[in-house]
């Protein structure tokens, strides 16, 4: 009886085990992205020369795709070797075709927008990403969210409004200045395309979860597939963007290898999250972001922390224990 008592209790305690390896390693992933993501603007600060920024844009974001299918790639034969013998039709590639096309209307929309609304305008309305993707996350994948969960997603909106309010904050000196970026207007037709964009940005996101969560392929020839497009809608973005005239590498320095690394990176963990959590987790790592930085800024620019940081921590605490109840 005791070999017996003893092996049923190796019995439960290798799933439990499994389970919390399972956690700390979800942990990880997590902070690793909010550490990513919040390092992102603080990089493009850096890479500043004369306060402009001095490398084409586009042609980062067509290094930083093309980073990620290098690396789809690799992990696709290395982990992946088996589904190289599945047969693959048009119908499983072409929809992955549609969140590229998204993602290029929007960030059209962005320079589009900034002729009908001031930054700061834009910054803080841009927050009704949050509540039209979880909009669309409950309506397309029939996840219906309680009250409370429907509380939490406001409150995180109500993060980044305080993050846009806080960054807005002056140094001592320039207090008597004037400052016309803080002077908030929009046009009717700025309102209208924010709701698009709002929309559309909700839309790619919560598409891009359901095609990785409904097609029965590995996770890496999902990437290859995703990243393929976002490698020719982007190129084509560029060769038809001003940017263009200059080379392609002009302005880089390392600061902007890291961007793309760091990017390259976070793109790749942002699908594991779509792929096995959701779209609701993203937005949780977003916001949570936001924090970070907040202090990267301290830490590397002398920026002094508002009281409306500390209103924002307050809130996504707040927002993570409605959600997940912890």
């Amino acid at each position: 009886m005791m070999i017996i008592k003893n092996m049923e209790s190796a019995d439960l305690a290798a799933p439990q085990k499994g389970h919390r390896v399972t956690q700390v390693c979800w942990g990880l992933l997590l902070t690793l992205s909010v550490l990513i993501y919040g390092s992102h603007a603080p990089l493009i600060t850096l890479c500043k020369v004369d306060k402009k920024i001095p490398f084409s844009s586009s042609s980062c974001v067509v290094l930083i795709e093309l980073a990620k299918f290098i690396v789809s790639l690799g992990l696709l034969f290395l982990r992946d070797r088996h589904s190289l013998h599945i047969a693959v039709s048009w119908k499983h590639v072409v929809p992955y075709a549609v969140p590229a096309l998204l993602y290029a209307v929007n960030n059209n929309l962005v320079v589009f927008m900034q002729v009908h609304m001031d930054p700061s305008t834009f910054q803080v309305l841009s927050n009704l990403k949050i509540a039209s993707t979880a909009l669309l996350y409950s309506a397309a994948l029939r996840k219906r969210l309680n009250r409370r969960q429907w509380l939490s997603l406001a409150l995180l909106m109500a993060t980044g409004i305080c993050h846009t309010y806080s960054s807005m904050g002056t140094p001592k000196q320039k207090v008597d200045e004037a400052i016309p970026g803080t002077q908030f207007h929009i046009t009717a037709l700025g309102l209208l395309l924010l709701l698009v964009y709002c929309i559309v940005s909700g839309l790619a996101a919560v598409y891009t979860e359901l095609i990785l969560k409904t097609q029965r392929l590995p996770l890496n020839l999902q990437n290859l597939f995703l990243y393929f497009f976002g490698i020719v809608v982007n190129s084509g973005a560029h060769l038809a963007s001003a940017e263009v005239s200059s080379g392609f590498f002009d302005g880089y320095s390392w600061w902007v290898g890291v961007i793309v690394v760091t990017q390259a990176l976070n793109g790749l963990l942002m699908s594991v999250v779509m792929k096995h959590s959701s779209n609701i987790t993203r937005l949780f790592v977003i916001s949570c972001s936001m924090l970070v930085n907040a202090v990267y800024s301290v830490a590397l620019f002398n920026l002094q922390l508002t009281p409306l940081f500390f209103v924002s921590v307050f809130f996504i605490a707040m927002a993570i224990h409605l959600y997940y109840h912890v």
